[in-house]
């Protein structure tokens, strides 16, 4: 072989060794970049939820110390909240949590629908666009906004309208609860709405369906596990809302046998008290027992809106 083509010949050689080395350190790094960033989101995943977990067994592991001062049976079911006489019944707080939430519900779900049916499907575009936005920002409002328009402008309101001397109660605070899910609710139910295939109308239109029932009847229920998430998503935030429902139901230790009686729930009874509370105590454990409470509620809720889900796809 002559010189100049084994010279050639060499350094073909010596590029093809190159090339072959660059493309296995790359494949080498894209490999070690994806077991890197796999184990990163495995940490973070492992992170939460030790977190929640944590949270779990503090809140529960403190607020079982409960019971070895007070019966369960005093806890859930007395109306008896005195701390300072060593009385710490909590069925006021949780009778108010359920009655608040399920009044909230009550008024914000049919008129959430209403709103996600009328963007969804009555809008033109252009003012579907301008709605839109503002559903959006009227979600990221802090509650303490809504609470204290709630007891400068609707209190006073509702004394003039019912004629009593004070407007605190159920009713004040379900309707600042409704105000503050309506936009999430209705979001929610918005994009379930419009994610609900066109054929869907198309074949009831098809079939001589009339529009109000192609939405009523059509779209509504194949849009119904959107909705389901929704109505819990707002129900999340209505147990858990803390600083609106302190301005507006009153924070009375008492049970509410009338929807302007000022009363008291689960959040805005700890919020009021922890402050003020020795950590070693059992006026503390109860407080935690009720956070605890809380927490499993809205645990629960997850579980039930899985389990329903699931039914809904089984028939």
């Amino acid at each position: 072989m002559s010189a100049p083509a084994s010279a050639a010949a060499t350094e073909l050689g010596t590029s093809l060794k190159t090339s072959s080395g660059k493309t296995f350190g790359r494949r080498a790094r894209l490999a070690f970049y994806n077991r890197t960033f796999k184990a990163i989101c495995v940490v973070c995943a492992v992170f939460v939820c030790i977190i929640l977990f944590s949270i779990l067994f503090l809140m529960g592991r403190t607020g079982i110390l409960t019971f070895e001062y007070v019966s369960p049976m005093e806890f859930f079911f007395s109306t008896e909240w005195v701390p300072e006489n060593e009385q710490y019944g909590a069925f006021i707080f949780i009778f108010g949590t359920f009655a608040l939430t399920a009044l909230t519900m009550l008024i914000a779900m049919p008129i959430s629908i209403l709103i996600a049916v009328f963007l969804a499907e009555v809008t033109p575009p252009w003012l579907r666009a301008v709605l839109r936005p503002v559903l959006d920002l009227l979600v990221g409002i802090p509650s303490v906004v809504y609470g204290f328009l709630g007891m400068t402008l609707l209190i006073p309101l509702l004394r003039d309208v019912t004629g009593t001397t004070m407007g605190d109660g159920l009713l004040a605070a379900a309707i600042v609860l409704t105000i503050m899910v309506l936009p999430t609710i209705s979001r929610i139910s918005d994009d379930a709405i419009t994610a609900v295939p066109k054929k869907y109308r198309d074949a009831s239109y098809a079939l001589g369906g009339t529009r109000f029932q192609t939405t009523f009847k059509v779209v509504l229920p194949a849009a119904r596990s959107g909705i389901m998430y929704a109505g819990i998503l707002g129900m999340a935030r209505a147990i858990g809302e803390t600083m609106a429902v302190v301005m507006v139901i009153g924070n009375t230790p008492q049970l509410a046998n009338s929807l302007l009686k000022p009363t008291s729930v689960l959040t805005s009874n700890i919020v009021m008290q922890i402050a003020n509370v020795p950590f070693d105590s059992t006026w503390n454990y109860a407080l935690y027992l009720m956070g605890f409470l809380l927490l499993v509620i809205s645990l629960l809720m997850i579980v039930l809106i899985r389990f329903m889900q699931r039914k809904g796809v089984q028939r």
